[in-house]
C-alpha cells in the first residue's frame, strides 16, 4: 500500500524540541511556566490582539467566553449551523439555546441576512439573544464586517470561532479581533499545533484576565485553597506552550505552503472537470487551512464527492465531506434554526481535500491524478 497522504497532519518545524527541552531542563513542567506567558505574548504580536490566554482547547476558550458573558440556562445564543460541534456545544454546556443560523454563499459562513432576521425575531418573541457566535470556516472568514455592525447594532456582544482561522484577515486587520473576544485552536490537524490547545483573545484585559483565572480552578486570593466560584482545569502546560512557541516561528511559512497548495489545485483541476473552489472576496486573505472543492454531479457524468472521496481512500488518501451543519444533526435538531439551504448544499456536493503544509509536491500531484481518474 502507497503511504497515507493525510487530510491536515502536525508539520513541526523544527525549534519545538528546543523549547520543550528547556521546559524539562528548568523542571517547568508544572501547569503553567514561562512558556504559557512567551505563547500568550507571541499570539497577541501576531494578531494584534492586546490580550491573549493560552487555554487546554479551543472548545474551553468558547465556554469560558459564554461564562463571562453570563449566559444562563435558557438564554439564546445564535451559532452558525455550518460549523463543528464544538462551537454549539459550550451553548448546551450552560442549559442556553442554539439558535442556528444558515451560510451565504460567498464565504460559506453565517449569512448577515439571516442573522438579522432572527434577531428581530427572537427579540419579538421576548428572547433578545444574549451572544452571536459566527465561525471563520476552513479559514475563509466571514463577513465579519457586516457581522460586527448588526451586533453593534442590537448590543450583542460578538464572540468569533477563529479555530480555523488563525492567520486570516479581512482589510488587514486578524480574524478573530473583530468582537468582543476570539477563539484560536491547536488541535493537531490545525494550521499549528500545541499537541491540543486553544487560546482566548481580546482588547479587553478584563476578560482576559478573568478567563486565566476560570481556567486554573476559580482559585481566590488567600495563602490556602478558598474558591467563592466554580472553576475550570483549562490551562494549557507550559510543556505544550513551548511546543506552540517553536510553531509560531514556522505560522507564516505554513500559511504560505498551504496556499501554495491550494493555488496547485485550482489551477490543475478544473482543467479535468467541473469542479468549483472557494475564491477570496476582495479584502479577504484565508490562510487556507483547508482547500475545499464542490462537485457538481449534473455537470459531471455522475460524478459525486462520494465518488472521487472514495476514489482517494482506496489509494490510501484522506479526505472528507465538508462539516454537516448543526441544524441537521440529531443532537441538535429541534433547536431553533433560520435556513435558506445553502449549507445543506455544501455538504452534500463538498469535499475537503489534503491540504497540510508538509505535503510534498507528489503527494498533491498524487491527489490530482487520482481524481482526474474520475473524469477519464
Amino acid at each position: 500500500m502507497k503511504p497515507k497522504i493525510w487530510l491536515s497532519s502536525p508539520h513541526m518545524g523544527g525549534e519545538e524540541f528546543n523549547f520543550v527541552k528547556e521546559a524539562f531542563d528548568t523542571n517547568w513542567i508544572a501547569p503553567l511556566g514561562p512558556h504559557v506567558n512567551g505563547f500568550e505574548h507571541d499570539l497577541e504580536e501576531f494578531t494584534g490582539a492586546k490580550y491573549a490566554a493560552a487555554l487546554s482547547s479551543g472548545t474551553a476558550a468558547l465556554h469560558l467566553a459564554l461564562i463571562m458573558l453570563g449566559i444562563q440556562p435558557g438564554d439564546e445564543v445564535i451559532c452558525q449551523s455550518f460549523t463543528f460541534s464544538a462551537t454549539a456545544n459550550p451553548i448546551v454546556y450552560l442549559g442556553a439555546v442554539p439558535i442556528f443560523i444558515d451560510s451565504e454563499p460567498e464565504t460559506w459562513n453565517m449569512c448577515p441576512d439571516l442573522l438579522e432576521k432572527a434577531i428581530k425575531e427572537r427579540i419579538l418573541k421576548g428572547k433578545k439573544p444574549k451572544a452571536i457566535i459566527p465561525v471563520h470556516l476552513y479559514g475563509m472568514p466571514a463577513k465579519i464586517e457586516r457581522i460586527a455592525q448588526i451586533a453593534a447594532q442590537y448590543e450583542i456582544p460578538l464572540i468569533e470561532d477563529a479555530a480555523e482561522a488563525l492567520g486570516s484577515t479581512v482589510n488587514g486587520k486578524a480574524a478573530g479581533t473583530f468582537g468582543l473576544m476570539g477563539v484560536l485552536s491547536f488541535n493537531g490537524n490545525k494550521i499549528i499545533t500545541t499537541s491540543g490547545g486553544g487560546a482566548l483573545i481580546s482588547d479587553d484585559e478584563g476578560f482576559i484576565s478573568k478567563s486565566r483565572f476560570l481556567a486554573t480552578q476559580a482559585r481566590d486570593t488567600a495563602p490556602h485553597y478558598q474558591h467563592s466560584q466554580i472553576g475550570y482545569n483549562y490551562r494549557m502546560s507550559n510543556v505544550c506552550a513551548g511546543i506552540g512557541r517553536g510553531q509560531m516561528l514556522v505560522l507564516a511559512n505554513h500559511i504560505r505552503k498551504r496556499r501554495n497548495v491550494y493555488d496547485t489545485y485550482q489551477k490543475s483541476l478544473p482543467t479535468f472537470s467541473n469542479i468549483a473552489f472557494l475564491p477570496e472576496p476582495g479584502g479577504y486573505f484565508s490562510n487556507r487551512w483547508l482547500t475545499t472543492i464542490l462537485v457538481h454531479p449534473e455537470k459531471n457524468k455522475g460524478v459525486t464527492r462520494e465518488t472521487i472521496r472514495l476514489r482517494l481512500e482506496k489509494d490510501n488518501i484522506e479526505s472528507r465531506p465538508l462539516w454537516k451543519p448543526m441544524h441537521l444533526q440529531p443532537v441538535f435538531q429541534h433547536y431553533p434554526s433560520y435556513i435558506n439551504g445553502v449549507s445543506e448544499n455544501l455538504f452534500n456536493i463538498g469535499l475537503c481535500l489534503p491540504s497540510g503544509s508538509n505535503l510534498t509536491e507528489d503527494d498533491v500531484s498524487r491527489v490530482i491524478d487520482n481524481i482526474e481518474q474520475n473524469f477519464l
